[in-house]
């Protein structure tokens, strides 16, 4: 089986293209844009039988250059949420897409792709209707843009297409992100360094570090990709969350005892962490008023109606799992 990945040096696309060689999958045509050379590391110990460069794959495969493809898992898009250059995120995350669609379309290759809960942006409801759809920034809209082309081309397509709105992920190979990987990173490295974790403090009637987020394990988010590949009448929009809210501390509280489980130490209580400094409190950044989602969590009727069951991890175990992943590296 020949597939291919697009932002296959990326975080959720290093990880599903390890997850596709555990499955025995070795013959996967990886694109990204290596202009950040270091994303190289994710890719190491992977099996690919080809790599090519964002600017030139979208034509070639146009073309029908790589013969026949079974499935493109599409991660390949801006996902900085603080850029605000529209021209530049609908080139990238809607242009590129639908110019891929309509390759699929053509060609008879599955299409399975990253979306974003940062479609809901404002709304107070996820579930997947576009009632719910508010997006607080062009990210958001460029994701939401494609998500309904792929609504109209639903009901007649001959190929399977599956949308993914990936909620809060973390886990490995995320390095590369910068200010926009995970919370789980950036708290393993503030411990490191500094000996404490930083989070918001009180804001949108939330107190401090209890704003809500639907954290969800990169492992599960491929977990579930996987399980599209290998049901091809599955298709549609869908929420990959872990279908719980979880507040900031408990990312917090589980960062700091995954690492002093590490150097032997035991573990301490949220409110502990807190009187010992361990965590601490910062003032919400004026930046992020009014774009701020204090609270998502996964409706995940839909995906459990498709017959996925896969089971999600909680923030206590899948940070733990990271941290000690991180602490190898």
């Amino acid at each position: 089986m020949r597939v291919v990945v697009t932002g296959a040096a990326g975080f959720i696309g290093s990880n599903l293209v390890q997850g596709l060689n555990r499955l025995g999958i070795d013959d996967v045509i990886a694109v990204d844009n290596l202009s950040h050379g270091a994303k190289f590391k994710n890719l190491l110990g992977s099996q690919l039988s080809d790599y090519f460069d964002k600017s030139e794959f979208y034509a070639r495969f146009a073309r029908r250059e790589f013969g026949r493809v079974e499935a493109v898992f599409h991660e390949g898009a801006c996902s900085d949420t603080m850029e605000h250059d529209g021209r530049y995120m609908l080139d990238t995350n809607y242009r590129n897409s639908k110019d891929l669609l309509d390759s699929c379309l053509a060609h008879g290759t599955r299409l399975l792709y990253a979306s974003s809960a940062a479609t809901y942006g404002a709304s107070s409801a996820f579930t997947e209707t576009p009632a719910n759809e508010q997006p607080l920034n062009v990210y958001g809209y460029s994701k939401l843009l494609f998500d309904q082309v792929v609504r109209r081309h639903l009901p007649s397509a001959a190929i399977q297409i599956a949308g993914f709105r990936y909620f809060n992920v973390y886990g490995p190979r995320e390095q590369h992100k910068g200010r926009m990987a995970s919370v789980a990173f950036h708290h393993f490295n503030q411990f490191r360094e500094h000996g404490h974790v930083k989070l918001f403090g009180e804001y949108g009637g939330y107190a401090a570090g209890e704003q809500q987020r639907d954290f969800v394990s990169v492992d599960d988010v491929v977990a579930v990709n996987l399980w599209f590949l290998q049901h091809p009448f599955a298709r549609g929009i869908f929420n990959l969350g872990s279908g719980r809210a979880q507040p900031f501390n408990d990312v917090a509280h589980a960062s700091v005892n995954a690492a002093r489980a590490l150097a032997g130490a035991p573990a301490l209580t949220l409110a502990e962490q807190v009187a010992q400094g361990l965590v601490q409190y910062i003032p919400f950044p004026e930046a992020l008023v009014g774009k701020y989602q204090c609270h998502t969590e996964a409706d995940l009727a839909a995906l459990r109606a498709s017959g996925c069951d896969v089971a999600f991890s909680n923030v206590a175990s899948g940070v733990s799992r990271y941290v000690s992943w991180l602490a190898a590296q």
